[in-house]
């Protein structure tokens, strides 16, 4: 590991602290300082700091910077079905059941798997040895369109996209239940569920914000295919406010949504992206089609040969 002491000189006053080492260290990126902040890994004046403490003029700074850690994980031929590629980014459609990156209990066949493949060194990595390129995700039974990114610099302008809510995102799902209202806004904050930690709640103690909006695309039965755009990128955004409303995904039982037959996991498609493109600030979108095995079941709840 590489460490660091330096007193701050009167140019620095009143400075961030998270921008002054970028400056300072130039070879690593402020989303890394940042992160080595948040760990407890800068001290000034002897005293663990926030990303936004000012700095003062002869401040004592010290900070550790690990050695980068080796990864076990293993580039595979995964077939990626990529949409849209060149030296910045790529757009990726996930399969049903693809985990995005390693994780207890996922050591192969991730997404990561396939990139490193793929894309061999070409990879961001501001997210760490695990996630590399990664730079928001969406869960293993949700299929759809992902961005990844190829360098640095394109992995921070989509991350401050992400984070003005500038991004298109819109999901197609299979719900259940009628909707009386063709439309709608779900604004509720989401939190971990205090009564079970494998999953997400509206959560008004200790939630972040988050807004989903939807609206009704056909209308069967008892149950209803939807568009939900959103607005926040939080942990099972739309599986927990659709299950708040009393319209929780069709296979989605974690949340109380009705089984499908031969289908694991919730029915929901990551339909359609856009951005601004990195280099070129080019805003590109991007339409993938519903899995087969989606179309299939909306088809038949059309001819009313399913019951849900």
């Amino acid at each position: 590991m590489n460490q660091y002491c330096f007193l701050a000189d009167q140019n620095a006053e009143n400075e961030r602290i998270d921008k002054y080492l970028t400056d300072y260290l130039q070879k690593h990126s402020r989303s890394f300082l940042q992160k080595l902040i948040k760990d407890g890994q800068v001290f000034v004046n002897g005293k663990a700091v926030k990303s936004n403490y000012r700095i003062k003029e002869e401040d004592r700074i010290e900070l550790t910077v690990p050695e980068p850690l080796q990864t076990d994980i293993l580039p595979e031929n995964l077939n990626l079905e990529i949409v849209y590629e060149d030296d910045s980014v790529l757009v990726v459609n996930k399969p049903k059941g693809m985990v995005v990156h390693p994780s207890a209990g996922h050591a192969s066949g991730t997404l990561v798997n396939g990139l490193m493949f793929h894309c061999r060194d070409n990879l961001s990595g501001i997210n760490g040895v695990l996630r590399p390129g990664i730079v928001h995700r969406i869960d293993m039974d949700t299929t759809g369109l992902l961005i990844v990114c190829k360098n640095d610099q394109a992995h921070n302008c989509i991350a401050a996209q992400l984070k003005e809510h500038s991004i298109t995102r819109r999901y197609h799902a299979l719900v259940k239940g009628r909707f009386k209202e063709m439309e709608g806004t779900v604004h509720a904050p989401i939190g971990r569920n205090p009564s079970n930690r494998l999953k997400m709640a509206v959560n008004h103690q200790n939630g972040k914000d988050a807004v989903t909006h939807y609206r009704v695309l056909e209308q069967y039965d008892s149950c209803a295919y939807i568009e939900c755009r959103l607005e926040t990128g939080r942990t099972h955004q739309i599986r927990v406010h659709m299950a708040s409303i009393g319209h929780p995904l069709l296979g989605d039982t974690l949340y109380g949504g009705p089984a499908v037959k031969n289908v694991q996991g919730q029915m929901l498609h990551a339909k359609i992206i856009g951005f601004i493109h990195p280099e070129t600030g080019e805003y590109l979108e991007f339409n993938s089609e519903l899995p087969s095995y989606f179309q299939e079941i909306r088809e038949r709840l059309q001819k009313r040969t399913l019951k849900i």
